[in-house]
């Protein structure tokens, strides 16, 4: 009966020290991805370091801020047009980012055509897949051509698949890509019913959605110019030192913070009203 109370005890005295003494293996948190560095990656630009960027956006502040000091000599001015320089790669990267989605859902329906052919002749999924690498759609050749590479090495199809969606980074491609995996995991004879079935619904959506921006352009047009007019007309009275150096009073402070505020909310109010909805990567 003592030994096990002995036992007992020491048992419970290990478990203290090991609960408080004993180093833990740290647990991996999977940290969600953040909104540039989302950005720069459906910009095509994943090998593009989030603090490289920021560090280029604060340079080309500083850059436009003082360039506008010198020409100007007015220090409230030379801050909004260096805010505004600083915020020029982000709105370029998201035209980018536009214009690669657009560009993508353009060419997918030929690209799971040519899938759909692959695989009815015969081909495996992930040769048919390799070969979008030499004869897909230009914009996409780039991602599936490193999808060759890494099936190559490695061997998984799925880890290779994980690798194809984060390349891409489209909403679109992340369909395929699922509807690819479930297609391999589950096998039978359906997968060219699915991809024919795909291609028709992805050309029905891309024309629909055509039709809508061309119908929203002129709204998207008319935000940028109205925006952008009085900033020009700034920038032109910005060569007049003595009329510029009176936005260096606390009234021209006031009249620019206003004016900026204003401009802002209008573009985010008319973009907000004219904008389509955007798919989101829920299968990322």
């Amino acid at each position: 009966m003592g030994a096990l109370v002995g036992l007992g005890v020491g048992v419970g005295l290990m478990l203290v020290w090991s609960a408080f003494f004993v180093p833990r293996t740290p647990r991996v948190r999977t940290r969600s991805v953040g909104r540039l560095r989302e950005l720069l990656d459906r910009a095509g630009l994943g090998q593009v370091s989030t603090t490289g960027f920021v560090i280029l956006c604060l340079v080309l502040a500083i850059g436009a801020a003082l360039v506008i000091q010198l020409v100007s000599g007015t220090p409230p001015v030379a801050v909004a047009f260096g805010a505004m320089g600083g915020y020029l790669p982000v709105a370029m990267v998201a035209g980018r980012a536009r214009r690669r989605l657009r560009e993508f859902a353009e060419v997918w329906p030929e690209a799971v055509d040519n899938l759909a052919s692959a695989v009815r002749a015969g081909l495996s999924l992930p040769d048919a897949l390799a070969g979008l690498g030499t004869r897909g759609p230009v914009p996409l050749r780039e991602a599936f051509d490193q999808f060759a590479l890494d099936y190559q090495v490695s061997g998984r199809f799925g880890e290779c698949l994980d690798r194809l969606k984060a390349r891409l980074a489209d909403p679109t491609g992340d369909r395929v890509v699922e509807g690819l995996r479930v297609a391999r995991e589950v096998g039978g004879g359906e997968l060219g019913r699915l991809l024919r079935n795909l291609s028709g619904y992805l050309r029905d959506d891309a024309r629909t959605r055509s039709e809508m921006e061309a119908r929203q352009a002129w709204t998207v047009n008319g935000a940028r110019l109205a925006v952008a007019a009085p900033w020009l007309v700034l920038l032109f009275m910005s060569f007049q030192s003595e009329v510029i150096r009176r936005y260096a009073s606390p009234a021209g402070v006031v009249v620019l913070a206003m004016g900026a505020v204003s401009c802002f909310v209008a573009y985010r109010l008319m973009m907000r009203i004219g904008r389509l909805p955007i798919e989101r990567r829920i299968l990322s």
